[in-house]
């Protein structure tokens, strides 16, 4: 088998809190403004969602904006109230990976795999993504805390970012997939409490169990 075959049939390990890094792109007004892709409070809770879930599991999380105080506006308040003492990472760049400092942070945190998530989708995240992957980091994308201008400049977002090997997913996946084992107590009433506030129809489930079977209810 040649070198080739084995990067082409590469498989992508699962995540943990303890192998990636997540990096929240341009969640600002101006850049929302032009998202057409996905329902503005449904973007805004699925950021919310993600944010949470990283700081529940401390994995390492860079905020970064696009001119935040001459065109684009701050960060959402929903991701500063999760990260209140985190210093954002402004830039003038599109393209976070052409800013020195946040690539200084990446390779400082020193993880090869990255989260992505941000606006638009098709600049923000293609972007940075293909030259991380271009570096050798493995890239996750999340898909539904992502926007594009058009449900068309989201799908092609995805469909190129997949071309070029990154992974999709969404905020549940990720959120999920670092706790995997609901015997992981230290983490089982902040996740689920997460689910409760963030995951829809999930979260209900989650509350009626607890109506009809109080304190036994368990998930899993």
């Amino acid at each position: 088998m040649t070198n080739e075959t084995l990067v082409s049939n590469r498989v992508h390990s699962l995540l943990t809190p303890d192998n990636c890094t997540l990096i929240m792109i341009d969640f600002q007004p101006q850049m929302a403004f032009g998202v057409k892709s996905i329902d503005g409070q449904t973007l805004i809770n699925n950021a919310e969602g993600l944010a949470k879930s990283a700081k529940i599991f401390n994995v390492p999380t860079i905020l970064t904006t696009v001119a935040e105080k001459s065109f684009s506006g701050p960060m959402f308040p929903q991701i500063k109230k999760v990260f209140p003492d985190k210093q954002m990472i402004d830039r003038t760049t599109m393209n976070c990976w052409e800013d020195q400092n946040v690539v200084r942070e990446v390779e400082k945190i020193g993880r090869k795999k990255i989260v992505l998530a941000g606006l638009w989708t098709e600049v923000c995240i293609v972007l940075p993504a293909i030259q991380a992957i271009e570096a050798g980091y493995e890239i996750y994308v999340i898909a539904d805390a992502c926007g594009g201008t058009s449900n068309t400049a989201h799908d092609m977002a995805i469909e190129r970012l997949i071309q070029a090997g990154a992974v999709p997913m969404t905020w549940l996946q990720f959120l999920l997939e670092l706790q995997r084992d609901w015997a992981r107590t230290e983490t089982y009433d902040a996740v689920t409490k997460v689910v409760r506030e963030d995951a829809g129809t999930y979260g209900l489930g989650i509350e009626y169990a607890k109506a009809m079977l109080g304190e036994h209810a368990r998930e899993g």
